[in-house]
């Protein structure tokens, strides 16, 4: 990380504008992380050639079953690793907020060390891992804004993906609809120069990959060629298949964890094994399918191009490798092996979508012209890949990207686009999804469960009576430039709202039933309103106002739910929660700066109290109070390190315990 702070260091003297500031950035991440990515999978290549080569030469010349302890020699290791990192993590957590560069590298060794010995997941979720957490480092070195941090995190991403796949325009993608969803959008003036931040890193780390590793594809795949347009309804079934096939997965992945932390009932004696225990568990199971089911096994990209080369799988043993690769991969990731599921998810798609292409060329007639499995093959790549992480314009974009052939558009489009909307129908999680969507908040939100509504909300909503004539009322919304206003009969009871897209829908209408002069705010206005009370949570008001998309939601009295006492909006959560980790950013700085200045009696002022003690070395009660006054700015806290450093630092920390939950930015 030498180049992040030269970065530092030059750009402190030049001292350019921000746009400049963040494009030097967004460079300097693509840079680090292209090349981060490239020693990444060098080291992985080098791990595969010890395990699979060396190793497995000295032990197969004497039993050749002796194979299945390539796996879980790898898992020993791993758990070194993973040992190391928990330490890591710990002494992070007691200093200050955020990554270190040990938890990084430690991170991506440990990844590339479980996918040379064979665990069955991904090295593409690693790539991205650590193209993010570069980012959140060069933010906390550059001392950004947490909204800055946001942003290289997501350019991170976006670099990461790029080089793992040389795929720069699915990286900036990805980073747009998983890392950063809309949140560029919200509250920004300039959206596009964010865009921009995410593109030239994508661009960069690509570049970077390129140069070391050279210009080859992921994947060599074969000529596409549209047989008929007839044929697009079989690639929505093949959509449909997938969609099952990546809830599977999910859901597999899902409840191995909860078995391999004992909260399965036929196995609670799990939640006592240590980890080494259970990853050499997971490495035995690798080690097992090894003997079996060599394909199966680790990245598993080989036996994807093999199947796109239209190499001959049976019907019977690609059913078997679709099973044993699930299972194989919720095995290795929730025993403890470290690596990502693009690739596991990739894998599936491709047997499914040759399973699929040969299933249908059985049944269907000859006559019939359709395309051979390999196509299948290809559209269930991008299908599954899509309902498993979530992002079916990146899983478009990449396999378009690596075929560079409009032809496939159309088949890859339906059938992620089925699979994307089965997914969101049977998914009961979607509300969260979307919480974290329109917000820009970080998925874990718990910093938000221990503020109340009544701590942000506003008391004097806008209002209108339900009487009002509706062109006074919208003169009334406009000139304040509200999004909204509540309506209340004449005991102030409430009755509904009056939004902003109610009277354009009516001032559009072609037709109505009176005129527009005659009509009241009771005939247009919304009555099903949705409400949230004062000693909620503001994580609670979150879940309720995401079902509808809601900008801001009124706070009535629980007794009398018709009583209303304030309106609480998106704004003001969005500041609350930034407020809140601020807060803790300050806490733990004081700490820090706490554990590693020393601090003597004679850094504090002495203090006449006229009491008989005469003076004293530590301010007064008062003073301190005084130094914790809610302004809280720069100055006061420098004043408050050099001068009441020790009762600063407990005082502010009894301030923010309600808030120590931890909340890694990336």
């Amino acid at each position: 990380m030498s180049l992040s702070r030269l970065l530092v260091t030059v750009l402190n003297r030049l001292q350019p504008s921000a746009e400049t500031v963040m494009l030097i950035s967004a460079i300097a991440v693509g840079v680090i992380s292209g090349t981060g990515v490239t020693l990444f999978r060098k080291l992985i290549l080098f791990t595969q050639e010890i395990y699979w080569h060396d190793l497995a030469v000295v032990l197969g010349a004497k039993w050749h079953w002796a194979i299945i302890f390539i796996p879980m020699i790898g898992a020993l290791v791993v758990s070194l690793l993973r040992f190391k990192l928990d330490q890591a993590e710990s002494r992070a957590s007691n200093r200050e907020l955020g990554l270190s560069y040990s938890q990084v590298s430690l991170k991506t060794v440990a990844a590339a060390l479980s996918l040379g010995s064979g665990a069955s997941l991904g090295p593409e979720g690693p790539s991205v891992e650590l193209g993010s957490n570069i980012g959140s480092l060069l933010g906390q070195m550059m001392q950004f804004s947490s909204e800055r941090i946001r942003l290289l995190i997501g350019a991170g991403g976006a670099a990461g993906l790029a080089a793992g796949f040389n795929a720069p325009i699915a990286g900036v993608f990805f980073a747009l609809e998983v890392l950063l969803r809309d949140s560029y959008r919200t509250n920004k003036s300039s959206p596009n120069s964010d865009v921009s931040v995410v593109v030239i890193a994508s661009v960069i780390s690509a570049l970077v990959s390129q140069i070391s590793l050279g210009e080859r594809p992921a994947f060599s795949l074969p000529v596409y060629e549209v047989r008929s347009y007839w044929e697009l309804p079989l690639y929505l079934g093949l959509g449909v298949l997938a969609s099952v096939v990546a809830l599977m997965f999910t859901h597999a992945i899902k409840h191995a964890k909860k078995f391999f932390a004992g909260e399965w009932a036929i196995a609670p004696f799990m939640q006592k094994l240590p980890m080494p225990i259970k990853l050499l568990i997971g490495g035995l199971c690798v080690g097992l399918i090894a003997l079996t089911f060599p394909e199966a096994i680790g990245i598993g990209y080989e036996t994807v191009e093999s199947i796109l080369q239209d190499t001959p799988f049976t019907i019977p043993l690609l059913i078997i490798l679709l099973v044993v690769k699930l299972v194989l991969t919720a095995i290795s990731s929730a025993s403890g092996f470290v690596g990502g599921i693009f690739a596991p998810s990739i894998f599936l798609g491709a047997v499914l979508g040759s399973l699929y292409g040969q299933a249908i060329a059985y049944f269907l007639p000859a006559s019939i012209p359709i395309a051979a499995s390999p196509a299948y093959a290809l559209v269930g790549m991008a299908a599954v890949l899509a309902g498993t992480v979530r992002a079916p314009l990146t899983s478009v974009l990449l396999l378009f990207e690596m075929t560079r052939d409009y032809r496939i558009v159309l088949p890859l489009m339906a059938s992620v686009g089925l699979c994307a909307w089965v997914l969101d129908q049977m998914d009961t999680t979607k509300s969260d999804r979307m919480i974290m969507q329109w917000s820009g908040l970080p998925s874990d939100i718990e910093v938000l469960e221990k503020i109340k509504i009544a701590e942000v909300m506003t008391l004097n909503p806008a209002s209108v009576k339900y009487s009002m004539p509706v062109l006074q009322a919208a003169q009334f919304i406009t000139s304040g430039y509200h999004h909204s206003a509540l309506v209340f009969d004449d005991i102030n009871h409430l009755q509904g709202i009056l939004t902003t897209q109610d009277i354009k829908r009516i001032l559009s209408a072609s037709a109505i039933d009176s005129p527009l002069e005659e009509m009241t705010v009771e005939n247009i206005c919304t009555r099903e309103v949705l409400c949230t009370f004062a000693d909620e949570s503001l994580a609670e008001a979150l879940k309720r106002m995401a079902t509808r998309d809601l900008r801001q939601m009124p706070v009535v009295d629980r007794h009398q739910p018709k009583r209303v006492i304030g309106m609480v909006d998106r704004l003001a959560i969005t500041t609350a929660y930034n407020t809140a980790l601020t807060k803790r950013a300050i806490a733990a700085r004081i700490t820090a700066t706490k554990l590693t200045v020393p601090i003597t009696n004679n850094t504090y002022t002495t203090v006449t109290n006229g009491s008989s003690n005469g003076s004293s070395n530590i301010p007064s009660n008062s003073a301190n109070d005084k130094s914790n006054d809610k302004d809280n700015n720069l100055s006061s806290l420098n004043n408050s390190l050099s001068n009441t450093l020790d009762s600063t630092s407990s005082n502010n920390l009894d301030k923010e315990s309600d808030i120590h939950s931890s909340e890694s930015i990336s």
